[in-house]
């Protein structure tokens, strides 16, 4: 029987093969006679990650069945991030390594989009480093994408459409959603702070809100479908509508998206602290669906270095605000955003950003050194700060951030906790979830539990990650 198997195994592969090599030899015109596949490589943040299942969505439209490793696809689509030169550094490398596999496959399409492509250069940069791209596209026209791939079908010739200006919003898009039992939700594009080292308003524009009548379907459909948790997302989910002109504020969508009926959670990010309001800390109170836990960027706990930022707030603001928040949350948890290395930046202004982790006592953080960025204003700053002094103090900074967040995890050993179950880790051999505090619980389970609330008693914890036992089967 076994030796059947075998047998069997070694033909399919053979096949598998056989059929690959026929594939590379042909072009797209016979091709698309047969099972197209996809594979989307996405860098960057939760907004990305979003656009790539719109980025499939588009593709499914087009025929291409389902995501298959890189080597197998027939199209390829880069969604890239500019935010820091490290993530631009890995998208020009996994891009130079198609060349030989574009080489082989004469039908494998190339397209590459993101916050990247829309920076001012870096689309011609693109064209001449790499000249077996087929399409290159931006973040303002993801729209357009679908008949720049069918354009490209038609004609072998290379595409570049990159808009200065955002169209309409890719609100007709049905985006394949990866991310089961969560969904994420966009309410805002773009930003209007310009906050001086940052590129995203140069590449996603000024900020403008969805209809909250269009968000509102949106959530009530995705319940509908099943999803459990809801993540609403923005660069600055805080001044949604803040022009006036909408029909809502924030907390009031906030509170409207947490009212449907059924067990479900409700999250959202970023906030920005100079729109934290007493109204949001009061939705978040009130809504037990919402999540006690708030992503509020400090990115510095010196106030010059703030300034310089154009943060517009202090450090005094920035604990005002999360001594609010805890007064009407008692426990409820922080994470930020956390910089070093900012020109001019001093070793005691440093220490203040270290001191505001204890003060504002993070749960975790992301934390980063200053990377400029062409176009911003702190590119053209003086008093760079030199490599070996910035590393030194992103280490310092983990280390702090580390510590803090062992000890928010350690006051869960022996208590309850209830998770999401989202997945089962193959390697680990346990299914795994987030609790509303976005700490990760890890359990072993006969059934197939994702999708489902789980209460846990958890008897271990390591970091960010939470060991615990099936409460039912104690």
């Amino acid at each position: 029987m076994k030796a059947n198997e075998t047998t069997k195994k070694i033909k399919a592969n053979k096949l598998i093969s056989s059929n690959e090599r026929f594939r590379r030899k042909i072009s797209f015109e016979i091709l698309k006679g047969l099972f197209m596949n996809y594979h989307i490589v996405t860098y960057g943040c939760q907004m990305n990650l979003h656009e790539s299942e719109k980025i499939a969505g588009v593709l499914k439209g087009l025929g291409y069945e389902k995501e298959v490793p890189l080597e197998e696809a027939d199209i390829i689509v880069f969604n890239t991030c500019c935010i820091r030169e490290n993530a631009e550094n890995h998208a020009f490398g996994n891009i130079g390594a198609l060349k030989k596999l574009k080489r082989e496959k004469k039908y494998l399409l190339i397209a590459v989009g993101g916050c990247m492509t829309q920076e001012a250069g870096k689309a011609e940069i693109l064209k001449k480093k790499f000249p077996f791209i087929d399409i290159i596209f931006g973040t303002h026209n993801l729209g357009e994408l679908s008949s720049l791939i069918e354009q490209r079908r038609r004609v072998k010739k290379f595409l570049l459409s990159v808009h200065d200006e955002r169209g309409e919003t890719e609100d007709g898009i049905s985006p394949v959603r990866t991310s089961y039992p969560n969904a994420w939700v966009n309410i805002t594009y773009g930003c209007n702070n310009f906050c001086t080292y940052c590129i995203v308003p140069y590449v996603r524009g000024r900020e403008r809100s969805r209809s909250a009548k269009d968000i509102l379907r949106e959530v009530e459909g995705l319940l509908e479908e099943g999803y459990k948790e809801i993540t609403l997302l923005g660069q600055n989910v805080n001044s949604f509508n803040s022009d006036g002109r909408g029909e809502m504020s924030f907390p009031e969508l906030l509170s409207a998206c947490a009212s449907f009926g059924g067990k479900y959670r409700v999250r959202f990010m970023t906030s920005h602290p100079k729109d934290f309001t007493r109204e949001l800390a009061s939705v978040m109170a009130k809504r037990e669906n919402v999540c006690n836990l708030l992503h509020l960027p400090a990115q510095s706990g010196n106030n010059r270095i703030l300034s310089l930022m154009n943060r517009r707030y202090t450090r005094e603001k920035y604990l005002e605000e999360i001594a609010m928040l805890r007064e009407m949350i008692p426990g409820c948890d922080v994470t930020s955003d956390l910089i070093v290395g900012f020109p001019t930046e001093t070793e005691e202004e440093f220490q203040d950003t270290l001191s505001l982790v204890e003060e504002a006592d993070f749960s975790s953080a992301f934390t980063f050194i200053y990377s400029p960025r062409t176009g911003t204003k702190a590119a053209a700053m003086e008093g760079k700060i030199d490599e070996e002094t910035a590393k030194d103090r992103i280490m310092r900074l983990v280390e702090k951030v580390n510590e803090n967040t062992r000890k928010k995890s350690a006051r869960f050993v022996g208590k309850r906790t209830e998770i999401l179950c989202e997945d089962f880790d193959e390697k680990k051999k346990l299914y795994l979830g987030r609790n509303e505090e976005g700490r990760m619980g890890y359990f072993a389970s006969d059934k197939n539990l994702i999708g489902e609330f789980v209460t846990l008693r958890i008897g271990q914890a390591n970091g960010v990650s939470l060991y615990g036992t099936e409460e039912n089967r104690l």
